[in-house]
């Protein structure tokens, strides 16, 4: 790899190109042509705010990021502007002398990329504090580069760059393609996470059984979306993709290698989301932790239990363990619970009013119906095992026993019937005195 310079492109301190021309573009704004100028510009602006409202409609979504809350505010009026500013330029470029559009073409890109990086972070990390920091700096290199661009400085600096380069193997790589190829990296991973965003909120719109499908489709249009971004960038800034075959064999190798763990668990994501076994919202045990599925990823699943806690479990556990789903295809759920009578009670007289009570549960289902069996004759009275079925275990199963319980203790209350305590049979030995004593 050689570097080289080349110093005859160097630039003096005192540049007269940059001032003249600042000078000449000051004093042709308060000239005639300017003002028709003007005129032009308001039209574009106008009419890219009437088109806006128009595809826009009635509906304010706060959350768009194409429209935004006041249609200004949003990526699609300074992109349309710009657009309708470059025609509006080629069309009177012989009739006017194109000083204000010179400085309004700079701005409205600038515009375009402040408003689309900030509405595109804010919208894919609303939590990140980090975002505020990005969103600063792309605004003051944004407006940086549009006063350098008017002045003339830009246009200086970009040739400067353009004669440091390198030379790696057979390809030539300048200073000003590698950062206009980052900026591109940059510009083109926004629009992605823009675009994979849009499609993944139009998929999962409305979703009821085929969420899990739907969500494999946005993840993996994200993905493509990704790859391809980067490989434009990268050859926008002048690279050899065929290096990329030298790359992609390590890249086998180390997830042959050190990379098993993390591609087992994104290939058992999409295991998962294709063949549906589990779904957003599923009621799951898994590695001793119940809890509902709030969120399929590619490399995890998320589990939220009744009582607020999270679980995040990794996408091979899932495949290779034993899980049970309780919403699998059916959500109802068979519930026991135990209790015990003294012996002697009338279990055909007192069972039917058991099941009666049960029954007048309000989470215990008709059908199948409660039971009530005799299933063992334990050491301090009857047991007696209670079965019930509900259909809402994510509301809570605790809750639903504490009910059944309550309901059967009422009713052995009013019956009259004892629950017994524990009995033990004490024998005593006697002493040997005692027993030779009573001989005599």
């Amino acid at each position: 790899m050689s570097v080289s310079m080349n110093p005859s492109s160097s630039v003096t301190a005192t540049h007269p190109l940059t001032a003249t021309e600042l000078e000449h573009l000051i004093g042709q704004l308060g000239e005639a042509p300017a003002w028709a100028e003007m005129g032009v510009l308001l039209g574009c602006l106008g009419l890219s705010w009437a088109l806006v409202r128009l595809w826009r409609g009635r509906h304010v979504d706060p959350k768009s990021i194409w429209f935004g809350r006041r249609i200004i505010d949003g990526v699609l009026f300074p992109v349309l502007a710009l657009l309708l500013a470059l025609g509006a330029r080629r069309l009177f470029l012989g009739d006017l002398p194109m000083v204000v559009f010179r400085v309004a073409l700079p701005v409205l890109m600038s515009l375009t990329v402040i408003r689309l990086t900030v509405k595109v972070l804010r919208a894919v990390f609303p939590d990140s504090q980090a975002v505020r920091v990005v969103e600063r700096t792309v605004s003051w290199l944004a407006w940086l580069a549009t006063v350098m661009w008017i002045t003339g400085v830009l246009p200086i600096i970009l040739d400067e760059m353009e004669d440091v380069h390198w030379k790696i193997g057979a390809a030539r790589v300048t200073l000003r393609s590698l950062v206009e190829g980052s900026l591109s990296a940059v510009l083109v991973l926004i629009l992605s996470l823009s675009l994979s965003s849009a499609i993944e909120a139009r998929l999962l719109k409305g979703a009821t059984d085929n969420l899990s499908l739907r969500k494999i489709a946005a993840n993996a249009i994200r993905a493509l979306l990704l790859v391809v971004g980067l490989i434009l960038a990268m050859s926008t800034a002048g690279i050899d993709l065929t290096a990329l075959s030298v790359l992609g064999g390590a890249v086998g190798v180390g997830l042959g290698f050190g990379l098993q763990k993390l591609a087992a668990n994104y290939v058992s994501g999409f295991v998962i989301l294709a063949e549906r076994s589990l779904r957003i919202g599923d009621l799951v045990r898994v590695d001793n932790f119940e809890g509902r599925i709030t969120d399929i990823n590619t490399r995890y699943t998320v589990l939220r239990a009744s009582n607020g806690r999270e679980s995040v479990v990794p996408n091979e556990l899932l495949i290779t363990q034993r899980v049970e789903n309780a919403s699998l295809a059916d959500t109802k759920m068979a519930m026991t619970t135990l209790v015990q009578v003294a012996y002697g009670t009338d279990m055909d007289w007192l069972m039917p009013q058991l099941l009666e009570a049960i029954r007048r549960v309000d989470r215990v289902l008709p059908d199948p119906a409660p039971t009530v069996f005799l299933s063992n004759f334990a050491s301090d009275g009857l047991e007696l095992t209670v079965t019930f079925w509900i259909r809402d275990p994510e509301n809570g199963q605790l809750a639903a026993r504490s009910a059944v319980n309550l309901a059967i203790l009422r009713t052995l209350n009013e019956l009259g019937v004892e629950i017994p305590f524990p009995q033990r049979v004490v024998h005593q030995i006697p002493h040997p005195n005692e027993v030779s004593s009573s001989a005599t």
